[in-house]
C-alpha cells in the first residue's frame, strides 16, 4: 500500500485550512503558495474534499475554501479513503474485489486482513487537529 501524492496533498490542504482558519473563506492561491502546490492540482482536489462536504467552498470575491467541521472531527483514515480509495494492501480485500477463489487455502491471508485493520485503525485515531499540535521538526514535507 502506498498513499498517492493526491492523499499527501489533500492532508496538507485539510491542515493548512485548520491552521489558518480566521472564520472567513481562504482563497486557494494562498493554500498553494503556502504549501507549494500548483493550482492545477488543487482544482483536482479541492472538488473532491467540496463533494465530499470535507470543506465549503465559495467562489467569486471573498471566496475561497473553510473546514466544514472542527479539526479533531476529522480522521486521516477518511480524508486518505476518500482520496485514495481503499487503504487495502492486496487487491483481494478491496471494497470491490471479486471473492478470490484461493481464499479458503490462502496462508497469507489472514496476515493481510491483519495489516489491513492495523493500518485503518491507526490512520482513524488521527485527526487533523493531533496533526496540528505535531510541529514538524524536520525540514521536510510530504
Amino acid at each position: 500500500m502506498m498513499i498517492s501524492t493526491r492523499g499527501r496533498y489533500a492532508l496538507r490542504v485539510m491542515i493548512d485550512l485548520a491552521e489558518n482558519d480566521d472564520g472567513g473563506y481562504i482563497p486557494m492561491k494562498d493554500v498553494a503558495k503556502r504549501q507549494e502546490i500548483s493550482l492545477k492540482y488543487l482544482e483536482r482536489i479541492l472538488p473532491v474534499l467540496t463533494k465530499a462536504k470535507l470543506i465549503i467552498g465559495v467562489h467569486g470575491k471573498g471566496g475561497g475554501y473553510r473546514l466544514s467541521r472542527s479539526p479533531d472531527e476529522y480522521t486521516v483514515g477518511e480524508i486518505l479513503r476518500l482520496t485514495d480509495g481503499s487503504l487495502a494492501p492486496v487487491s483481494c480485500l478491496e471494497a470491490d474485489a471479486e471473492p478470490c477463489e484461493k481464499a479458503a487455502e490462502c496462508r497469507t491471508l489472514a496476515m493481510w486482513e491483519g495489516f489491513y485493520k492495523l493500518t485503518n485503525e491507526y490512520f482513524d485515531n488521527i485527526t487533523i487537529a493531533d496533526c496540528m499540535k505535531n510541529g514538524n521538526t524536520l525540514d521536510y514535507v510530504i
